[in-house]
């Protein structure tokens, strides 16, 4: 797998795999997540032209070149940590270790900070996921200014219709030894 900064003319592709990436939570009786709109061109493009959009793309055997991207990740500095702001895997590659490589890039790229991000926390895809590979639950105590804005901005979208929580993980793929309380 080829994991790099997603170029300009990737973004709309990365629309396409948030669309199919979304389509799982159809199971779940999440149409509301499955049929939401991706971000658009011009959101993505925030992204990358900050160089906080990642893509990767499966190597082409034997041409050296990448195929079409199968997943990606945005990413943004929020209170001196690396805060996931979206990461989406085409369903058909899900279960490889792509999102998880893309978080361990984006941590390189952030520094050596703590990693952050808010998700579902009964999803199977996402909380229980996230603490497989050293993410924990932050208690609402040891929410940063930057990430409460965050949590308002999603429960004002709708988000918090299912149970949401915001993780951590510290640099170098640990958990937190001890949450804050």
């Amino acid at each position: 797998m080829n994991i790099r900064r997603a170029s300009p003319a990737e973004l709309p592709l990365l629309r396409d795999i948030e669309r199919a990436a979304g389509a799982p939570f159809h199971t779940l009786g999440m149409s509301w997540v499955a049929d939401d709109e991706p971000p658009s061109l011009a959101e993505l493009a925030v992204f990358q032209g900050a160089g906080r959009a990642l893509v990767a793309h499966p190597e082409r055997a034997g041409t050296g070149g990448d195929a079409a991207p199968v997943a990606f990740l945005l990413w943004e500095p929020v209170d001196g940590g690396t805060h996931v702001a979206q990461v989406s895997v085409r369903p058909d590659r899900a279960r490889r270790g792509i999102g998880r490589a893309l978080i361990d890039r984006a941590e390189r790229d952030g520094g050596p900070v703590p990693v952050t991000l808010t998700t579902f926390a009964e999803v199977p895809w996402n909380a229980p996921y996230y603490a497989r590979i050293g993410f924990r639950v932050l208690p609402g105590a040891g929410l940063t200014p930057g990430l409460r804005a965050i949590r308002a901005r999603e429960a004002a979208l709708g988000l918090d219709r299912r149970p949401r929580v915001c993780m951590r993980r510290e640099p170098g793929g640990r958990a937190p030894a001890i949450m804050p309380a």
